[in-house]
């Protein structure tokens, strides 16, 4: 028998290299279009840096920006991820992309809180779908025993985001200041909404909806991996959306995933504030730091998905993520006068919050399946980014109350806790199933 064969009965070894193949082919582009989604994303918080003082917006009208993103993700987030269903994944994620893009780049011309805030609402409303829907799109290729790794490795996305994001987005700003006549931030919004169209139209070149669609497989690796999904354990699970809504197990899912949302965005648009308050003026050297928690975190859940998928464990992996994001929060207030502590800190609480998203993602997927995964993942994923809104506003208010984030960053703390104890005592213990170890 060869390598290139494959029957019900292949070898283990021939498994993983198919999986491998189809892992090489997807996830690293897909990696690459959230980078640049994130980086869209939360540019702003380096901006932050150059055009509070040019617009002259308060640390409120700021937070209310940042936050309004979310709003309009979350209306678009549910009826996007239902397109992507009917549709498939190759052409509305080819379209998420470029036209997120486009309204990303727009933001250079940002001259009001109006404009601020119409610019952030379209971005967010754009880029709806465009995380539910590859994670959507796993669930056709990968059995959950996979998608530990699988969806870690997507997530780790957010640290590289981070790790690069940090010195791109600090060096533009500083380096490309003044020329023709623009300011940094206003380049840093056009250089980094334009590979996010380019990388639509590669999508759409590279993606294939379904197993069925791939004619880069032979049959035989078709049906092999048919039947590898086909042979998929679920606990009572849904096929359509009004079924899945009522299922008591989706609204808890929900809140855990605004949890751990919420501490993600604490992160996102607050590190560089966080570092500039401790002592850090330079905006480049603020985006050298920055990259430490999200190195930490990239090497981190890389780690925590690979022993979760080896052991089958998925509910004590999820809380301990949860708990060490609470830590994490929690030291950075307490040390936000000293730099390297509080870089520490940050890591902790990178590390923990990145991971647990990363796994969390393997659960829906147990109790929705068809439209209901298509709609279910949205819906989760769309009341996670409340987060967003929460979040952003309420440290920037704080702060400009009490002239300190520490008080904000101690309420995020208290929700990645919130978010430990319904992971442990709020889910049945059906859903954490022991999945076999990975081979």
């Amino acid at each position: 028998m060869t390598s290139m064969s494959y029957p019900a009965t292949a070898s283990d070894l021939q498994e993983s290299r198919l999986y491998s193949r189809i892992t090489w082919r997807f996830v690293p582009l897909l990696m690459i279009c959230f980078v640049f989604a994130y980086l869209d994303r939360v540019n702003i918080s380096f901006a932050k840096l150059q055009m509070q003082t040019d617009l002259g917006f308060s640390d409120a009208v700021y937070g209310l920006g940042a936050s309004i993103f979310f709003v309009g993700y979350f209306l678009f987030e549910v009826p996007s991820n239902m397109i992507l269903h009917k549709v498939g994944p190759k052409r509305w994620i080819a379209r998420i992309m470029v036209t997120w893009g486009i309204a990303s780049a727009a933001m250079m011309f940002v001259s009001s809180e109006t404009s601020f805030y119409v610019l952030r609402f379209l971005i967010g409303s754009l880029e709806a779908g465009f995380v539910p829907g590859a994670l959507y799109f796993f669930t056709n290729w990968f059995p959950s025993v996979r998608r530990g790794r699988i969806n870690s490795l997507f997530m780790a996305a957010i640290a590289v985001c981070g790790i690069i994001g940090g010195p791109i987005s600090g060096g533009i700003m500083k380096f490309t200041h003044g020329v023709s006549t623009l300011h940094g931030w206003q380049w840093l919004f056009l250089l980094e909404g334009i590979p996010s169209i380019l990388l639509g139209v590669v999508c759409y070149l590279v993606i294939d909806d379904r197993i069925e669609d791939a004619r880069w497989l032979k049959p035989e690796e078709k049906q092999l991996l048919k039947d590898r999904i086909a042979a998929e354990p679920r606990s009572e699970a849904s096929h359509s959306f009004g079924a899945a809504l009522k299922q008591p197990t989706t609204i808890v899912m929900s809140l855990i995933y605004l949890m751990l949302a919420s501490g993600i965005y604490g992160l996102v648009f607050w590190m560089p504030q966080l570092i500039k308050s401790a002592g850090t003026d330079d905006t480049f050297i603020i985006g050298l730091i920055s990259m430490v928690p999200y190195l930490c975190a990239g090497l981190g859940m890389i780690v925590i998905g690979r022993n979760s998928d080896r052991t089958g464990e998925r509910r004590w992996h999820l809380a301990a993520c949860a708990l060490m994001g609470a830590i994490g929060y929690a030291a950075s207030a307490w040390f936000g006068n000293n730099t390297v502590i509080l870089v520490v800190a940050l890591s902790a609480a990178a590390t923990g919050i990145i991971a647990g998203i990363g796994l969390f993602w393997i659960l829906p997927p147990r109790v929705l399946t068809g439209a209901a995964a298509a709609a279910g993942i949205a819906l989760i994923n769309s009341v996670g980014q409340l987060g967003g809104i929460i979040t952003p506003y309420m440290v920037g208010k704080i702060r400009d109350l009490t002239g300190s984030a520490a008080i904000g960053l101690y309420v995020v703390a208290l929700e990645c806790l919130l978010g430990a104890a319904l992971l442990l005592w709020g889910l049945p213990r059906r859903i954490y199933f022991r999945e076999p170890a990975q081979k």
